[in-house]
C-alpha cells in the first residue's frame, strides 16, 4: 500500500501543505469533549462559588481563544482568518461534569477541524485549572470531531 504523507518532503523532512493552489470553500467544523468530576467541584461551578471565578464563563474565553491559537501550538496548522468561533457548554449533572461543543467557521482552502479540537482541549483544561483545588482527579475525556463541511474531502458526520 502506497501512502502519500502530505506533511512529508520527497525526503521525508517535515513540511506544510502548500494550499496556494485550492480555491476557498465555506468551511465548518464542530468538536466536543466532556469533564467529568466529582459532585462537589460540579456544584462549585454551577453556583458560581469556585474560588477562582466564574468556571464556564472563563471555559469559553479559553476555548475561543485556544481555536484563534491552534497554529501556534499545532505544528503543521495553517494560520486561518477565522469567520466565527461558537461555545457552547452543556451542564451534565449524571456525570457529573460538563460537555463543551466548539464550532469553527471560515471562508479558505483550509479546514477548521484542529481549531475546533484545540478550542475544546484548551477549553476542558481551564475548567480543569479553575476547580483543581477541589478536584484533582477529573478526567478529560471524549474529545473528537462530530462534524464537518466544506474541503475536497466534503462533509463528515460522527455517528452514534
Amino acid at each position: 500500500m502506497d501512502i502519500n504523507l502530505t506533511h512529508l518532503d520527497e525526503n521525508d523532512r517535515p513540511k506544510m501543505v502548500d494550499v496556494g493552489a485550492k480555491e476557498p470553500t465555506k468551511r465548518i467544523a464542530v468538536a466536543s469533549g466532556m469533564i467529568k468530576m466529582s459532585k462537589e467541584a460540579y456544584d462549585a461551578v454551577v453556583h458560581n462559588t469556585a474560588k477562582k471565578g466564574p468556571v464556564l464563563q472563563t471555559a469559553v474565553v479559553a476555548a475561543i481563544m485556544g481555536t484563534k491559537k491552534t497554529p501556534e501550538l499545532i505544528p503543521m496548522c495553517h494560520p486561518l482568518l477565522l469567520t466565527g468561533i461558537d461555545c457552547d457548554v452543556e451542564e451534565l449533572s449524571d456525570l457529573p461534569g460538563f460537555k463543551l461543543t466548539v464550532t469553527a467557521k471560515l471562508s479558505g482552502k483550509t479546514g477548521v477541524e484542529m481549531e475546533a479540537l484545540t478550542g475544546v482541549g484548551i477549553g476542558l483544561l481551564t475548567i480543569y485549572d479553575m476547580v483543581k483545588a477541589i478536584d484533582k482527579g477529573m478526567e478529560i475525556i471524549n474529545i473528537r470531531l462530530e462534524s464537518k463541511e466544506g474541503g475536497k474531502s466534503g462533509s463528515y458526520q460522527r455517528h452514534g
